[in-house]
C-alpha cells in the first residue's frame, strides 16, 4: 500500500533508510490524529527469536528521531506489528503463507464479515485460503485487511489459562 502523500512518502524513506541501517525491518508507517495529537507511528520488526524487544523500540527511535524534525507531528511512536499484524506488502505476505489468517470483509459474503483460514496467495485480485480440503477465493476489492491469527498453543498451560 503506497503512503498517502509526499511528506509519509519522504517519512518512509527515511524510516526504511534507518531501519536498514540498524538490521531492522520497516513494516509500516503511519501518521494517525487523536484527540491527544498527531502521532507518527513507526512499526518495525526483527528476524529473530522472541521479535522486536523495547530496547530495540528505544534504539530506532533515538536513531531515527533527528531525521524526522522537520516533519509536523506531535508525538513519535515505534512499535512491534504484533502477533497478530495486518498483511500490507510483499514481504509480509510471503513471510504468511501457509500460515492462519482472517480476512475482514467490507460486506458479508455468505452471512460472514470474516474468514479464516491457511494462506495460499495474496495479490491486487484475489486473497486465496484454504479450510481443509477447500479453497476460498476472495476478490482482493472485498477484503478491507487481512491479518495473522495468532497461535496461543505454544503458551505454557495452553488455552484454558488466558482470561
Amino acid at each position: 500500500m503506497p503512503p498517502k502523500n509526499a511528506n509519509m512518502q519522504k517519512i518512509t524513506a527515511i524510516c526504511e533508510k534507518t531501519a536498514a541501517k540498524l538490521g531492522y525491518e520497516l513494516c509500516d508507517a503511519a501518521m494517525e490524529k487523536e484527540p491527544t495529537g498527531r502521532y507518527l507511528r513507526i512499526y518495525i520488526d526483527v528476524e529473530r527469536e522472541g521479535g522486536v524487544t523495547l530496547d530495540d523500540c528505544e534504539k530506532y527511535h533515538r536513531a531515527v528521531q533527528p531525521s524526522l524534525e522537520d516533519f509536523d507531528y506531535d508525538f513519535l511512536e515505534v512499535c512491534s506489528p504484533g502477533i497478530d499484524r495486518p498483511l500490507k506488502n510483499k514481504r509480509d505476505i510471503e513471510k504468511s503463507l501457509g500460515l492462519l489468517v482472517e480476512a475482514r470483509l467490507y460486506r458479508p459474503i455468505d452471512g460472514k464479515k470474516a474468514v479464516q483460514g491457511l494462506l495460499q496467495d495474496m495479490n491486487d485480485e484475489q486473497v486465496i485460503l484454504v479450510q481443509g480440503e477447500n479453497e476460498i477465493i476472495l476478490p482482493r476489492k472485498a477484503v478491507s485487511q487481512v491479518r495473522l491469527v495468532p497461535d496461543l498453543s505454544a503458551l505454557e498451560g495452553g488455552e484454558d489459562e488466558i482470561n
